[in-house]
């Protein structure tokens, strides 16, 4: 049983919890990520089985290789879940309904929109240009020894701005709608299920979790592609990045990855949820024991 479910989350809370479930969701998910990501750049590989992937990948560079570039997609994730999930439970006690507590779709939806946008500018674009770096350079050039190497040769080679923040506009397209569609549509089903007294058991906020990263996939999957083109070593702009997609694949290449991207939303939507009110529901009445003698006085 998921504890605490129906408690008002602390911006604390939610800042140490939404952290904590993206260090282990990214942690767990990310060969599917490596496989994904090697997909939208220009891989020879016609397969879309993320496992003859991760298999390849094993034999031809070894097992250490699906994690190149994961230190930077760990500790992005952290950072940028934190920021998001304090942002999404803050943005939704504003707008909630005072009578039944809950949200109505399109406050879901803008809420979403709102954390997207601050996650991306503060957490999401330089980590995931950095970690796209790296699984781009992995392939041919073999430059980078570490993330730290390759943010001080990018910041030397293109300056400050254009080295962390390449792609911005169509990262923060895909982590808007990203967060927009998966905190929205789990809050939609969150709340549907609290009205009808259904329990929110262990099984049942994965459920939702995953539920709600089987539709970011399918609606969100062109502007993580785009995202990818814009974001390797060469960079490219979001025109640029969209016509060689195009060039190279057709209108399904927009589309390309999405399998591999399901497998690991799939998992990480449940794990990310799972884990986030698990740990909420463990260090909030802590918190609130602390707090409390502070507050009446």
């Amino acid at each position: 049983m998921v504890s605490g479910e129906g408690a008002e989350k602390t911006p604390l809370v939610s800042l140490i919890a939404g952290g904590t479930a993206g260090g282990v969701e990214a942690t767990i998910t990310y060969p599917f990520e490596f496989a994904k990501t090697r997909v939208q750049l220009h891989d020879d590989s016609p397969t879309k089985n993320p496992f003859k992937v991760i298999k390849a990948v094993i034999e031809k560079e070894g097992p250490r290789s699906l994690y190149k570039g994961c230190e930077t997609l760990v500790a992005g994730t952290i950072l940028k879940d934190a920021i998001r999930f304090i942002s999404f439970d803050s943005i939704k006690a504003a707008f909630k309904d005072p009578e039944t507590g809950t949200l109505s779709p399109l406050r879901n939806l803008l809420a979403g929109i709102s954390a997207g946008v601050v996650a991306s500018t503060f957490a999401v674009t330089p980590t995931e240009r950095i970690k796209t770096a790296l699984i781009d350079d992995a392939r041919h050039d073999k430059r980078f020894t570490s993330p730290w190497h390759a943010t001080k040769t990018l910041i030397a080679e293109h300056g400050l701005t254009k080295a962390l923040y390449r792609g911005y506009v169509t990262t923060t397209l895909k982590q808007a709608s990203t967060t927009a569609v998966r905190l929205g549509t789990y809050n939609t089903l969150k709340d549907f299920e609290r009205l009808r007294d259904i329990p929110q058991t262990t099984a049942t906020t994965f459920a939702n979790g995953a539920v709600a990263g089987t539709i970011v996939v399918f609606v969100t999957q062109p502007f993580d592609t785009l995202k990818t083109r814009a974001q390797s070593v060469r960079g490219a702009g979001v025109k640029e990045a969209f016509t060689s997609v195009i060039t190279d694949y057709g209108v399904k290449g927009l589309w390309r990855g999405s399998t591999m991207r399901l497998g690991r939303t799939v998992l990480a939507g449940g794990i990310l949820f799972t884990t986030y009110e698990w740990v909420a529901a463990l260090i909030q009445p802590v918190l609130d024991k602390k707090l409390l003698p502070k507050r009446s006085e």
